[in-house]
């Protein structure tokens, strides 16, 4: 249950989530269910996205937090920029996977399966088939 005030709680709980999660689309009996799921993960995603930049600005501003590496406060500093840098970045790439998920879930929309379809493992294609070099 969110907690709304404890980042390390909400952190736990995401982790635990996304495990479920992993855990029960290794076998989609119904494809209808695609729809959904793609919605929550890319909702997820740009809210990912925001914590990390909004972890990446504590970063940021290291005087005001008083960090120090070792009782080095310039060490301390220049390691809290590099955490801020990777963070940013990090959020930036989960702000482009979350676009991905975004166009995969616009375009599940336009899909329509048959309600008496034979159960059929769903297969993925070979990374280059259909593919001439």
């Amino acid at each position: 249950m969110p907690t709304f005030n404890d980042p390390t709680a909400e952190a736990e709980e995401l982790r635990e989530a996304a495990r479920g999660l992993a855990h029960t689309t290794r076998s989609v009996n119904d494809p209808t269910a695609v729809y959904p799921v793609l919605g929550a993960l890319s909702s997820s995603l740009a809210s990912m996205s925001q914590s990390l930049h909004q972890l990446g600005d504590l970063g940021d501003q290291p005087a005001e937090r008083g960090v120090s590496v070792g009782g080095d406060a310039h060490a301390g500093r220049a390691a809290s920029y590099r955490v801020a840098w990777e963070l940013h970045r990090a959020a930036e790439m989960l702000h482009q996977v979350a676009e991905c998920v975004d166009r995969a879930h616009e375009i599940e929309s336009s899909i329509t399966y048959a309600a008496n379809a034979p159960d059929r493992p769903r297969r993925r294609p070979a990374p280059n088939a259909g593919l001439s070099l």
